[in-house]
């Protein structure tokens, strides 16, 4: 079982400079990872003048769209939404479904690629293994897993919030001989499941995309879940060119809306709350949002949905309803959607679903509650539960998830000049100034990361904004002739307190999930995204910049 994004053959891409070897490069700017961020960074720097590197561990751009290629994945944001504003890019590029699949996305970044001309300067199947800070000229020293060095005056570790896998602690895992894979670990030739018995671990948006794919094709097909996802209908578009090309003259103030919604999308939650209607008109609103699909059930509907217990119980009840309905087993129905919240509605992430509760009505499809039965074994051909159980298996697929936000960020050894780790330093907790920079690490940007908008937005939405702020303040310090750039200590702990208290004044603390850093055993439970919104995140960072980049030194 691959466990890790441990790469294969040599670097290449890189026109440049040694990709291999002991070689020392320099550059002004190196960014790991070439997903939606770096990508972004890599165009933009170039534009003004920088020289960059991207290091990529995958043989292409695309990030985490390299690796969730898993039957049925696909991205849970409609476009253009979800692609960059860059001009030159949308104009020449036309989708095949508005929400588009993995494989559609790789073709996308190839577009991005050709169109922008980025493979240049990026150094493919390599990976990071650790960046150094010397205090003394101010630099960073990359180290890769090919033994090449880089050094640049910036690190921009744009590794995206799902760069680190989690997998079970089962007993006997390693004893299982038939076909085991990590959902973002799929093979990229596939793999033949027709007929088999097949093992699903996880109803995050992955299992859920897995099971309606595979349901249908599996032999027999057992369900481990331990959490219910509370799933909102897809409501799929097939897109045609004539219908991009009426609608591409609105894309600019489409992508100028995004920025102005809450989430990152083109709408935000109505200015009124649950019990502002009667039954009757809440029923009526309810049904009219979940019609038309996508989150706008969840993040397009009353204000007081994710601060208010009372009223998110009467979205639950409506989604219950709605959900309880499709499902004509009563057993599998209460597991899957329980009478009882499992959870305050939207404090985890809601999968988008095609036909995942009718695929899970099949009678070749069991669910387990791992609750009530939880795994206590592996074995050779199976998987033992705490009723003596074994579910016969000859495929196990593990859909469980990531140490999302901080974790991709933790794996690599990074080291300031006291010879600390980012991992030892924030092994209490998460400290930064505006989700942009830590202090005692001068120089090192994030991006998409901890602390920003990340998972509480549309990624392009963030990136963009995030990325324009690092570019204009790298810029700054050039034209200022400073060198170096941290963060406070008193910056990034008042920046801690207030997204504390945002979020406290929210229900996401009341679930377990990696919005929090709840869902990994051990991990600090804390609030790792900003919560108050786009628009307000962006004073924060238009303030920051006009104070002279208050809160950050420059020398």
């Amino acid at each position: 079982m691959r466990a890790d994004i441990s790469t294969l053959g040599s670097a290449n891409g890189y026109s440049n400079g040694t990709a291999n070897g002991s070689a020392l490069h320099k550059v002004d700017v190196v960014i790991v990872g070439g997903g939606f961020s770096g990508c972004y960074m890599l165009h933009k720097l170039r534009q003004q003048n920088f020289s960059v590197r991207i290091v990529e561990a995958a043989p292409e751009l695309g990030g985490v769209w390299q690796w969730n290629c898993y039957p049925g994945a696909r991205v849970d944001t409609h476009v253009p939404l979800y692609e960059y504003s860059i001009e030159e890019v949308w104009k020449t590029w036309t989708w095949q479904e508005k929400f588009p699949t993995a494989s559609e996305l790789q073709r996308y970044f190839r577009h991005v690629d050709n169109v922008l001309g980025l493979s240049k300067d990026v150094i493919y199947n390599t990976k990071v293994t650790r960046a150094i800070f010397d205090d003394s000229k101010s630099t960073w020293t990359i180290s890769t897993d090919k033994g090449s060095k880089l050094e640049a005056n910036f690190f921009i570790p744009a590794v995206g919030f799902a760069a680190k896998r989690s997998f079970p602690n089962w007993a006997g895992l390693d004893d299982f001989k038939g076909i085991v894979h990590h959902s973002s670990f799929w093979p990229a030739d596939g793999v033949d499941l027709a007929g088999k018995r097949v093992a699903v671990v996880g109803t995050g948006s992955t299992g859920v995309q897995l099971v309606q794919e595979i349901g249908p094709q599996a032999g027999a097909l057992t369900l481990f879940q331990r959490t219910p996802n509370l799933a909102l209908p897809l409501n799929q578009v097939v897109l045609t060119r004539g219908m991009q090309d009426e609608s591409k003259p609105d894309y600019p103030a489409k992508f100028l809306e995004r920025l102005q919604s809450r989430f990152g999308y083109d709408y935000s939650h109505e200015d009124i709350n649950t019990f502002d209607h009667t039954p009757q008109q809440r029923r009526a609103f309810y049904q009219s949002k979940w019609d038309q699909g996508g989150f706008l059930f969840w993040v397009g509907a009353y204000q007081d949905l994710l601060t208010d217990l009372k009223a998110n119980r009467e979205a639950y009840d409506f989604w219950a309803e709605q959900i309880r309905g499709e499902i004509k087993d009563p057993k599998k129905r209460d597991i899957l959607a329980p009478s009882e919240p499992p959870h305050p509605f939207g404090t985890k992430r809601p999968a988008l679903f095609r036909n995942f509760y009718e695929v899970c009505d099949q009678d070749n499809v069991t669910i387990v509650d791992t609750n009530k039965t939880p795994v206590t074994q592996v074995v050779a051909d199976g998987i033992i539960t705490g009723d003596a159980k074994k579910h016969d298996i000859d495929v196990l697929i593990l859909a469980t998830g990531f140490d999302a936000i901080t974790g991709g960020l933790k794996a690599i050894d990074i080291r300031n000049d006291r010879g600390e780790t980012l991992s030892d330093k924030w092994s209490a907790g998460t400290w930064t100034n505006l989700g942009l920079m830590t202090a005692d690490f001068p120089n090192m940007y994030f991006i998409y990361g901890p602390q920003g908008p990340t998972a509480f937005s549309n990624g392009p939405t963030c990136v963009e904004i995030q990325g324009e702020w690092i570019i204009n303040a790298l810029t700054h310090m050039r034209e200022k002739g400073a060198r170096r750039m941290a963060a406070t200590l008193q910056a990034q702990e008042d920046y801690r307190a207030m997204i504390n208290d945002l979020t406290a004044q929210t229900l996401f603390p009341l679930a377990k999930s990696y919005y929090m850093g709840a869902n990994i055993k051990g991990k600090t439970k804390e609030a790792l995204n900003f919560p108050a919104g786009i628009p307000k995140y962006r004073e924060l960072l238009d303030e920051s910049a006009a104070e002279g980049y208050k809160g950050f030194v420059l020398a």
